[in-house]
């Protein structure tokens, strides 16, 4: 696998300095975020790394010679927007951007855009199954005549009051996977495989990776870390994050040498990214840093 991070922990930074740092630190790859420049509406969010809408040749060039030059890939073009969104303003808003970042991956020969199917989150799953056959077809179609597979991430984006009662992403479990992927049936797509999401939601997080194996396009190593004694008071109808939290790999619940073991059981090789999430690593650029240095040094042991 080759080891990287998403650079949205990286807000401050431009797109050079995210490229040296990986470089600096040893990661082979990131996930580069490409959000619009507008204002974020959530943590993590409005991150813009590489500027899709002013994306030219000679730009794509510049940026492709600069990785070389430091042996750094891009892993993928980020953007998790809500393409489903009730608010049809904001949904043709994504959809349409989340088109300029395929066409950027084609530009800098990236062949994976992550991102999240989106979710109307006052609409009950069946509902919202019906709005992705209206809306998702078009996208894949899309990314399939660019030749760049669409991984989303199984991320529910269920966290506080803002996105109650059903989150923003309807890609959430197994079950949702097989409906959809039986929908529409492309090689083009794809999961993003993150094990920390299943932790909090009670379930399996590694039966799912044999039973998908052929749909996971690239992952990210993120934890999450249950606090019992408060999911005893709220129980598990509360906000999530009454009693979870993020973590950095290694100091949560996940169980990282049986995940580790079961992708190379299937033998994925692709990319792997750290996604820092971690409130008790962002009092400063040098706490962020060191918990880039922090998590490539837990997960490598699993790796080299």
């Amino acid at each position: 696998m080759k080891i990287g991070f998403i650079s949205s922990i990286l807000n401050q930074y431009s797109f050079e300095e995210v490229i040296d740092l990986a470089a600096e630190l040893g990661y082979s790859c990131v996930e580069m975020a490409c959000w619009p420049n507008c204002a974020a509406e959530r943590r993590y969010a409005g991150v813009c790394h590489i500027d899709v809408n002013t994306l030219t040749d000679e730009k794509a060039l510049y940026i492709k010679d600069y990785c070389a030059a430091r042996r750094v890939e891009i892993s993928a073009l980020a953007f998790y927007s809500n393409t489903m969104d009730s608010d049809k303003k904001k949904r043709e808003e994504n959809i349409s951007h989340l088109k300029k970042v395929i066409d950027g991956a084609v530009k800098l020969d990236v062949g994976i855009v992550t991102t999240f199917v989106g979710r109307e989150q006052e609409k009950s799953i069946e509902e919202n199954m019906k709005e992705f056959q209206n809306v998702w077809p078009d996208i894949i179609s899309y990314a399939e005549k660019s030749q760049v597979k669409i991984a989303v991430e199984n991320c529910p984006m269920l966290f506080g009051r803002e996105q109650w009662p059903g989150g923003q992403n309807l890609a959430v479990s197994p079950q949702i996977w097989k409906e959809m992927f039986e929908l529409i049936p492309s090689k083009f797509f794809g999961i993003n495989y993150d094990p920390s999401h299943f932790v909090w939601q009670m379930m399996d997080y590694i039966q799912p990776i044999y039973d998908y194996k052929e749909k996971i396009f690239h992952v990210h190593f993120k934890d999450i870390k249950l606090y019992k004694n408060r999911l005893n008071q709220v129980g598990i109808m509360a906000y999530p994050l009454e009693y979870m939290q993020p973590k950095l790999p290694g100091l949560g619940d996940v169980e990282w040498s049986a995940y580790v073991s079961a992708m190379t059981d299937i033998g994925y090789k692709g990319y792997a990214c750290i996604e820092i999430e971690d409130r008790s690593f962002e009092g400063s650029a040098e706490d962020i840093k060191k918990s880039l240095i922090l998590s490539k040094r837990y997960i490598e042991q699993f790796l080299i």
